[in-house]
């Protein structure tokens, strides 16, 4: 019998971006059918949809709206069809709990060191999931430091040392220039996974897609 083919996914996302959620659960549906075939590292990288949004945040709605030239009935519907994509996937996405968006750089900070050496091999994405639970489901604030190092407790991290990283703002440069290194590389929107630094899924695909895709991949 022939051993599953080790790929290594760079997902490339925001904790404040619906489809990441939905790609990303879609992305372990598919990798959960293929167990016997492929077996994946996926390494969470980072991508910011609003750089320059203020640490205060702002109300969802109006960014959405101003953002995408939205109409109330439009924004609306665009919430609904992603609500029952998630579903789909597994992931229950709470529109009524989410009222501000939020500046995600400090949980991109946090998800690098999770993936430092010496952590726990997949703590990084075990704290990817729980912080787009904590932000889509929850409707908490992704860019409060309280919260990040009390996800990072969750998921069988050190939040003492979780929450010395972030006020030392340690691995600021790092993040910034693994974003440049992706934005480089033409990537513009997100959900990006690349797999073994060579192929290129984009977006929330339903998990039929991925599971072709890989399958394919695992027999090249």
């Amino acid at each position: 019998m022939t051993p599953p083919k080790t790929l290594r996914i760079d997902f490339v996302s925001d904790v404040a971006c619906p489809w990441c959620a939905i790609g990303l659960w879609g992305l372990q549906i598919a990798l959960d059918r293929l167990q016997d075939v492929v077996r994946a590292e996926i390494h969470p990288q980072p991508f910011q949809l609003n750089p320059d949004m203020p640490p205060e945040g702002e109300d969802i709605g109006e960014h959405l709206m101003r953002k995408y030239g939205m109409g109330q009935a439009q924004l609306e519907a665009s919430q609904e069809a992603i609500r029952q994509r998630g579903a789909s996937v597994g992931f229950e996405f709470r529109m009524d709990r989410r009222s501000r968006t939020s500046n995600t750089f400090e949980a991109h900070r946090l998800l690098h060191w999770a993936e430092q050496p010496g952590q726990t091999p997949g703590a990084a994405l075990a704290l990817k999931r729980a912080l787009l639970r904590a932000y889509f489901t929850d409707g908490l604030n992704p860019g409060d430091r309280a919260l990040l190092c009390v996800e990072a407790g969750r998921v069988g991290l050190d939040a003492e040392a979780a929450r010395a990283v972030l006020e030392r703002a340690e691995f600021t440069d790092a993040v910034r220039a693994r974003m440049r290194r992706w934005t480089s590389a033409g990537i513009q929107a997100v959900p990006a996974i690349v797999i073994d630094e060579r192929h290129l899924i984009e977006g929330g695909q339903p998990p039929d897609l991925f599971e072709r895709a890989l399958r394919q991949l695992a027999a090249g």
